[in-house]
């Protein structure tokens, strides 16, 4: 299929910008490539899309107000910069979207509005609610409150969870290179572009580098995770250059422009909630033939296959299903608790009840709350 074909039904559309496509080298804000997005973004609004921006860059506005002249090390000092510097940025956007007629609404998030389900559902209906009233969304991690522990790591993988949650059709990641290619562009003269990327194979998740910028967070790496998370969910990942006159307008209009990732499947919203927002809270180890039944025959993991448990873990929990070579091959809700799984593993069904006193599920994880890694 054509990108023109592919794109032109478009409705929906998430748009992830990077710190060093909208700061200066030394990490300041760059007000002008700040303006060039915003007239990108607009043109897409006036065409009648949804249009939602992922933004980095409050830690950037703040370091000139606090008087940094490089990017802060620590995490107290670049949640300062970002208290200081999410009311500028935002500031900054919603005058320049005021000049388009478009109105705009912060949105900030952390890890654990994506891992509670019921957080997940009242952010989704935030946005969906902000879209009806044609209002541009403006978010962004909440880096004045983010430890490492809740962090996203990087906004392309934000973005990504973003469009899971609303359902979007398209994430635009605009970055400081054009797109993939077969090595650093900066480095190697001959590293080749890759406009199409159908699968992500090992080979090409080779070709990923480390960090993309002295300013950035992320890198290709960040990139290929997002491609991943919202190719599982039937959405297209479009990797293009911000500094491009017009992105926007000529990705969405199926312009040969950047690297786009083919979306693999469509996982339904519970399970991709299951397999990319839920906080996995447990691991439970397999045997080969547990692995098999998962993995080949469709089936619901059995208290007999299970080894053994790692973690503490409540009934309803997330958890990671670990095979015997210790890759990670579903996750999925618990029917039981950490302790339970421990004291029923490696029985047969029948025998739960005997084993802990009762029995409401005959597994220990059931094939409609599990979900198969690749």
């Amino acid at each position: 299929m054509t990108r023109t074909r592919a794109f032109s039904q478009l409705k929906c559309i998430v748009i992830k910008v990077g710190t060093s496509s909208l700061a200066y080298k030394t990490g300041q804000l760059d007000p002008s490539r700040v303006k060039k997005l915003v007239g990108d973004l607009a043109v897409a609004h006036r065409q009648g899309k949804d249009v939602l921006l992922v933004t980095s860059g409050a830690i950037s506005a703040g370091m000139g107000r606090l008087g940094f002249k490089t990017r802060p090390k620590t995490i107290p000092e670049k949640q300062a910069c970002a208290a200081v510097g999410q009311g500028l940025l935002l500031q900054m956007y919603e005058k320049l979207f005021a000049a388009y007629g478009i109105t705009v609404g912060q949105v900030l998030l952390t890890r654990d509005d994506f891992s509670d389900r019921r957080r997940f559902l009242n952010a989704r209906n935030t946005l969906l609610t902000l879209l009806k009233y044609r209002v541009l969304p403006i978010i962004n991690e909440n880096d004045t409150v983010a430890v490492d522990e809740i962090r996203f790591g990087d906004n392309d993988t934000l973005s990504a969870l973003v469009c899971n949650l609303i359902d979007a059709e398209m994430l635009l990641i605009l970055s400081d290179v054009e797109g993939l290619y077969t090595g650093d562009p900066h480095k190697n003269p001959d590293a080749r572009f890759i406009p199409e990327v159908e699968q992500i194979t090992p080979e090409l998740e080779n070709l990923a580098g480390g960090c993309g910028s002295v300013v950035g967070t992320g890198g290709m790496v960040t990139k290929f995770q997002a491609a991943q998370i919202v190719g599982r969910s039937g959405t297209v990942m479009v990797v293009a250059a911000a500094a491009a006159e017009n992105v926007v307008e000529r990705v969405v209009a199926g312009e040969e422009i950047g690297t786009v990732f083919w979306p693999t499947e469509r996982l339904g919203g519970r399970k991709r909630w299951i397999l990319f927002g839920a906080a996995v809270q447990g691991r439970i180890f397999i045997d080969a033939g547990a692995a098999r039944a998962l993995v080949e025959g469709g089936k619901s993991l059995l208290p007999s296959g299970v080894v053994r448990v790692e973690g503490d873990f409540e009934a309803g929990h997330p958890v990671s299903i670990i095979d015997p070579k210790g890759q990670e091959v579903a996750r999925g809700l618990a029917n039981y608790s950490a302790a339970e799984v421990d004291q029923i593993k490696g029985a047969k069904s029948a025998r739960i009840a005997q084993l802990i006193g009762a029995q409401p599920y005959a597994e220990v994880v059931h094939r409609n709350n599990l979900v198969l890694q690749h």
